[in-house]
């Protein structure tokens, strides 16, 4: 999709940094900002976010 991590944590409404943290599984986001971010690639939650 080529969105910069600024531009993402823009359209979302949270810091860089925290997509960082998601990024690095650093942080785990609420499931709000989950389906919000799926929606935003037009990608499925479960292909985003898995468990190890």
């Amino acid at each position: 999709m080529g969105l910069r991590q600024v531009d993402l944590a823009n359209k979302l409404g949270v810091t860089r940094q925290t997509i960082i943290a998601i990024e690095n599984n650093k942080y785990n986001p609420t499931l709000e900002l989950a389906m919000k971010m799926a929606q935003l690639l037009g990608k499925p939650v479960e292909e985003i976010f898995f468990l190890k």
